[in-house]
């Protein structure tokens, strides 16, 4: 087997791993199950990754890697006027997990079965702040400064952005048959319910 087949190989794994993971939760994944999705013998398997526990972590490693570079591409960009590139990390962030809806329920349910799980998911998390933090704080204390925006944290901004973006999509199974029309077409409901989420944030930063 020659190495592009290897990277093919691994790739299927890793996503058989990752709906297995998603789907199940840790403790409910079976590698028995992955290997069969992906093609493969459980000792094949097991050759790409020795563990249960590295394969989970493959997959963290690599949700987490593709969330930050999508919000560093926004946050991140100086070429951007600070409200454009905090309207725009709002905006990846909500595609983001659009794209993995699953993604929210998994981590809360990882983090409440499992405790020790936190350590892992904080430092991928950590990682996405302090990349961003620093550099864009002292943007936004400039901009406050000039009085084009309202002072802020970009601590509270974070926690703004995620309780807004990650409850719609945690919300959304049990707040569809509530809300009847309003979340009938699933795809119109999320569009406008970013434009809503943007909307709420740039309020809190734009100067009246």
């Amino acid at each position: 087997m020659d190495k592009q087949e290897r990277q093919n190989k691994e790739s299927e794994i890793l996503a058989a791993a990752e709906q297995e993971f998603i789907a199940k939760g840790y403790d409910g994944a079976r590698t028995t199950s992955i290997a069969q999705a992906a093609g493969v013998t459980h000792a094949m398997l097991h050759y790409y990754f020795r563990t249960k526990e590295q394969l989970f972590e493959r997959i963290v490693d690599e949700k987490f890697r593709v969330m930050s570079q999508s919000m560093l591409a926004v946050f991140g960009d100086p070429n951007l006027p600070i409200l454009e590139r905090i309207k725009g990390g709002i905006e990846a962030h909500f595609d983001y997990i659009a794209a993995n809806p699953e993604l929210p329920r998994f981590v809360i349910n990882e983090i409440i079965t499992r405790p020790e799980r936190y350590e892992l998911l904080h430092r991928h998390a950590g990682v996405i702040v302090s990349n961003i933090y620093d550099n864009l704080q002292r943007e936004i204390d400039a901009a406050a400064e000039r009085k084009e925006i309202e002072r802020l944290d970009i601590r509270m901004l974070f926690i703004s952005i995620m309780s807004l973006n990650i409850f719609t999509f945690v919300a959304y199974p049990f707040m569809q048959p509530i809300m009847g029309a309003l979340m009938a077409d699933r795809n119109k409901f999320l569009e406008e319910r970013k434009r809503e989420n943007i909307e709420t944030i740039m309020r809190r930063i734009k100067r009246q």
